[in-house]
């Protein structure tokens, strides 16, 4: 069972879309795998935020998707939280802080008396070289999930997870947190502190996507 946290944007745009209504399909990138992954499952490609344009105003931007005319599926590429996605095998699950929440009563309801471990995973962000870089906001992301979960009565956690959780719990103002974290910053420089302000609207969604069949659903309750 992997959680995969991708707060700004890749699981926040996802959640908005599902909650849509739309099958979100994630790449790793946006190149001419995705384009055929669009091809071969009928679906429009998502683009830069910076080439959105009225026949094509999918891309990363929460925001964007949250007004945008919405397609039936939707190819989602992210170097991130949608690489980890892609990648891995099993239950998959979109979090963020909009549905912190609905996620943990969703893995409490399905899975929390199982024997099969939970993962949550920061996804973190890149460097302009291809390097990993920490990301306050994932690890906040994190941190809301495992607390939820705590509250829950949900598992034995690692060292790891305890010390995402003290740093969600230990926060003032997640919010103002994350708007101030390196990759707000660059997206509110960019035009694009809309997206921030829909990010950190902390469980303002009940949605759980899951990954099925290539594709994020909506979980079944």
């Amino acid at each position: 069972m992997l959680v995969v946290v991708d707060v700004l944007s890749f699981t926040t745009a996802t959640t908005v879309a599902v909650e849509r209504g739309v099958a979100v399909y994630p790449a790793a990138s946006n190149d001419v795998s995705s384009m055929r992954l669009a091809h071969e499952v009928g679906a429009e490609l998502a683009v830069p935020r910076d080439q959105v344009t009225e026949k094509r105003p999918w891309s990363l931007s929460p925001a964007a998707l949250r007004s945008a005319q919405t397609p039936a599926r939707l190819v989602l590429p992210s170097p991130n939280g949608a690489a980890i996605a892609s990648a891995a095998r099993g239950v998959v699950v979109a979090a963020c802080l909009r549905n912190a929440s609905a996620v943990a009563t969703w893995l409490t309801r399905h899975h929390g008396h199982g024997d099969e471990p939970v993962t949550v995973i920061a996804a973190g962000e890149r460097w302009p070289d291809g390097s990993l870089r920490p990301a306050l906001e994932d690890l906040l992301g994190a941190g809301a999930v495992l607390a939820a979960l705590r509250q829950r009565g949900v598992g034995i956690e690692s060292p790891e997870a305890r010390s995402a959780r003290a740093s969600y719990e230990g926060t003032q103002s997640v919010p103002d947190a994350v708007r101030c974290s390196a990759s707000a910053v660059e997206l509110a420089h960019a035009g694009f502190a809309e997206d921030v302000e829909v990010a950190v609207d902390v469980d303002a969604s009940n949605v759980v996507p899951v990954l099925t069949g290539g594709a994020f659903l909506p979980a079944e309750r």
